[in-house]
């Protein structure tokens, strides 16, 4: 196989993972409502792309070390957002 369509592959592969959780993001954002996530799926989610940047810097695979911090980074800010309105909207609290 050629290495532009191994290339083409890897980085629609990578654009769909970081893309996946961008859904998830804006409705727990517009909603202010994050009980329909599953903390564990989500920890466990970002532990596996932790666990996937590590392995890139170690064997210097620097296509899957980017494309997985960007998938991380996603996927903490649903983690974070899971946090933050665990109670609902906070900002509604305290009116």
């Amino acid at each position: 196989m050629s290495d532009w369509i191994a290339t083409a592959f890897g980085t629609a592969a990578a654009l769909c993972s970081i893309t996946s959780f961008a859904p998830q993001m804006i409705k727990i954002w517009k909603e202010r409502d994050a009980s329909s996530v599953s903390l564990r799926t989500y920890a466990l989610t970002v532990t596996c792309f932790i666990l996937w940047v590590v392995y890139g810097v170690l064997t210097e695979a620097w296509p899957v070390t980017i494309a997985n911090a960007c998938a991380l980074l996603m996927a903490a800010g649903v983690l974070g957002m899971k946090w933050r309105f665990r109670d609902g909207d906070p900002e509604e609290a305290g009116s």
